[in-house]
């Protein structure tokens, strides 16, 4: 007697597929649109720029040239941008919360649903 998990309609496949990529995507891309990740940068751009004054040697700036940007003032906001590295507690808190909770819910879930394939295969346990 080997164990046969129920059946699932083609309906309910493609239910399940459609829901599972949606989730995907959404997981991938929402942060991104709501800006909570991605490259922050913060552009300090220098008044007059030269090639000197933004640290570029003369083998970057001929790299530079290759990209087609021949002059210092185009490469200002690009060279001089560093990344935001602002942290948020909250976030992080919430962050936590969210990653704990999911992981509990999975545990509990997986368990009850564990226990019942068991409960058909062996039947109930006797003491």
């Amino acid at each position: 007697m080997a164990y046969e998990p129920p059946k699932q309609s083609l309906a309910g496949q493609i239910f399940d597929v459609i829901t599972l990529l949606v989730l995907t995507i959404g997981a991938l891309y929402i942060p991104l649109y709501l800006g909570l990740a991605g490259a922050a940068k913060v552009p300090s751009p220098i008044a007059n720029p030269t090639w000197e004054a933004l640290g570029q040697n003369a083998t970057e700036q001929q790299q530079w040239a290759a990209l087609g940007v021949t002059d210092p003032a185009a490469a200002n906001e690009i060279i001089t941008a560093r990344f935001d590295y602002s942290f948020s507690w909250s976030a992080l808190i919430v962050m936590a919360v969210l990653v704990i909770g999911y992981f509990v819910m999975v545990v509990r879930l997986s368990d009850r649903e564990y226990r019942e394939v068991i409960e058909e295969r062996f039947g109930t346990k006797r003491r």
